[in-house]
């Protein structure tokens, strides 16, 4: 079954994500969509959740409303992550949120992270 948004933000746990809607109201559906993902591995898992999100690089960057899904390591601090993404519209994002391999993710976040994951989508201007 097809997860949306709300959906995948609940299996996620306490994610914070931005309005889906510019500052006249109006929904961003059909515009390029920027996402900033951050993940914290546990300690002594670093290595291991850099694997697990290296992974998803591959067939992510294969759907085709990618602009480019590119994993970032903190420079400060090892255990943390960042994924920077852009995808050229909300519904290929909400495409992107239900494919199987973030779903085997998801089911092993619990045992890798440190902290729920932090997702905010943003419009450039």
């Amino acid at each position: 079954a097809a997860m949306c948004l709300n959906e995948v933000r609940a299996s996620l746990g306490p994610t914070f994500l931005t309005n889906r809607k510019d500052r006249e109201g109006k929904e961003t559906m059909g515009n390029k969509v920027t996402v900033l993902a951050l993940f914290k591995a546990k300690p002594g898992l670093e290595e291991e959740v850099k694997r697990e999100l290296m992974a998803l690089q591959g067939p992510t960057r294969s759907e085709e409303g990618c602009i480019n899904y590119d994993l970032h390591q903190s420079q400060e601090d090892p255990s943390r992550f960042m994924f920077y993404e852009n995808w050229k519209s909300q519904e290929d994002l909400d495409k992107h949120l239900q494919m199987p391999y973030l779903t085997a993710f998801r089911e092993k976040a619990g045992d890798l992270l440190a902290e729920p994951t932090s997702i905010t989508l943003h419009n450039r201007i």
